[in-house]
């Protein structure tokens, strides 16, 4: 699951430290992924011996999360490791353990499968993510309710390996006048600017140098903005930030359209054209990279940060403990 570091110009805590954050949030996922699978298969275990009590933690009229009812079944790592983990560096005044911040995941039902448990987990992690990339220990953003329903924003952040770090819609800070840019992915070894277009399914895009494309859809023509122009912007400033601060990673740009089709005959060739037919090969190769974080991609998430404008109010709680 990739890791959301930026979302617009909301506060991020990746901000404050991006060598110590990307690693303890794949170190916090890890363990409640571990931690849930192994009760989800003890469950199993007990269902064919018909164990009835110790599988009502998956009963639907229980409110408690099922973690808390297996609590100290797991103690493989020490305490001091858990606090610095869920807790740590993460306090805030007036709240025991920075609470808001510890995922339990929690289900009414019991999942049927491993699939369904993980993609269940996936879903219950996503809305505490945005919330982890929202707040720091004194200052909080008030996320738009619009993004706890992205799907583009949950496709990037649940489709890809826990190496990847996305700013989502970044808003970025060029002599002092903010541009949104448009989705950026850092990789261990590369950086992707990405433009969806996707509107009806199996839609034609003409491509044009112009100010306007043209989607057909069967009979139907309509005029759509050029979605070059907003991508090569993107691209233009994260080349310029990553030449101030002498980084060297390749940047991409992709127009991915997963449901249409790009009819484009003299495109430009430094822009690859993600469809239909060739959506689940580039989604594959995306997926297999299996490199750890990298310092080199760490400090260009760094200088990428350090250019994001933010939006943000002191916490209520750190109010009150200076007063």
């Amino acid at each position: 699951m990739a890791q959301l570091i930026k979302l617009q110009d909301y506060i991020s805590r990746y901000e404050q430290n991006i060598f110590v954050y990307p690693s303890r949030y794949v170190r916090l996922k890890k363990r409640q992924w571990e931690k849930l699978l192994a009760v989800w298969e003890m469950g199993e275990r007990l269902a064919v011996s018909g164990d009835e009590l110790s599988l009502s933690v998956w009963e639907e009229e229980n409110k408690e999360p099922f973690l808390d009812k297996v609590k100290g079944l797991f103690q493989r790592e020490k305490e001091e490791e858990q606090t610095e983990i869920l807790s740590g560096a993460f306090s805030v005044p007036g709240e025991n353990n920075e609470v808001s911040f510890l995922f339990s995941p929690a289900f009414k039902n019991r999942p049927a499968t491993v699939e369904d448990l993980k993609q269940q987990f996936l879903n219950q992690l996503f809305p505490f993510q945005i919330k982890w990339a929202s707040a720091t220990l004194t200052e909080k953003s008030f996320v738009d309710n619009k993004f706890y329903q992205d799907p583009v924003l949950k496709y990037f952040l649940q489709r890809f390996p826990d190496t990847f770090l996305v700013l989502y819609k970044p808003i970025f800070l060029v002599k002092k006048a903010p541009i949104e840019a448009e989705p950026v992915i850092i990789t261990p070894t590369e950086i992707w600017c990405i433009r969806f277009l996707e509107q009806e399914d199996s839609a034609v895009y003409l491509g044009s140098p112009g100010h306007f494309w043209i989607k057909r859809i069967q009979k139907r023509e309509e005029k759509v903005l050029n979605p070059l122009i907003s991508l090569n912007r993107t691209e233009k400033i994260i080349k310029n930030i990553l030449q101030m601060c002498a980084i060297d990673l390749p940047v991409h740009k992709v127009v991915l359209s997963r449901n249409g089709y790009f009819d484009y005959p003299f495109a430009p060739v430094d822009v690859q054209f993600i469809e239909k037919r060739n959506y689940e090969q580039w989604f594959r190769m995306m997926r297999s990279q299996r490199s750890p974080l990298k310092h080199i991609q760490l400090k260009a998430a760094r200088a990428l940060l350090d250019f994001c404008q933010t939006t943000s109010i002191p916490r209520h709680e750190w109010k009150l403990s200076e007063e």
